[in-house]
């Protein structure tokens, strides 16, 4: 089995695009306990770079598909929402159910590159974060996950045999 964890970016200034103290801070107190990773991946936005730099790891690539989503997924899916809001969105045909179905196709290309029993790192935003988490496994009941993600939140996901088979919701306690 393999595990791609996918989180949300650390603590910016507001409008800011990098992150302050308190953001390097909490990535740092959260890379303490998590990993090792053999692929990182972020989005281009110096804010998801960054928190993989403070939690302590090397970043491998970085895609323009979890940076932003455009107009049309914002206006289906706004954030912020519960995962289960969000797993409504998603389940139904249109913008945001065709980003979040392209999101779970790039997540599986990365769980194709790490070894079995190895994991892999995904840093991008609020929203994407949920998006991706399902699309990856649509059928899951998130009605006990909460809120959107907060920062450096995420969830854990789980493969084996060429496909995600389960997940969970990892929250920041601070």
């Amino acid at each position: 089995m393999k595990t791609l964890e996918i989180r949300r970016h650390s603590i910016r200034n507001p409008m800011g695009d990098h992150l302050n103290q308190k953001g390097v801070a909490l990535a740092r107190f959260v890379g303490q306990s998590i990993g090792p990773f053999d692929r990182v991946a972020t989005s281009t936005l110096p804010r998801a770079f960054e928190t993989a730099i403070a939690m302590g790891f090397a970043v491998d690539e970085q895609n323009e598909l979890m940076s932003t989503y455009g107009r049309a997924v914002e206006a289906e899916a706004p954030w912020p929402q519960p995962f289960f809001n969000y797993a409504e969105i998603v389940r139904k045909k249109g913008a945001a159910g065709d980003y979040a179905k392209k999101l779970a196709q790039y997540y599986a290309v990365i769980m194709d590159i790490v070894p079995e029993g190895r994991s892999a790192l995904v840093i991008n935003h609020g929203g994407v974060v949920e998006m991706g988490v399902i699309a990856c496994l649509p059928k899951l009941d998130y009605s006990t996950w909460g809120d959107a993600v907060g920062y450096c939140e995420g969830a854990r996901l789980f493969w084996d045999e060429g496909r995600f088979v389960d997940a969970e919701v990892l929250r920041v306690k601070a």
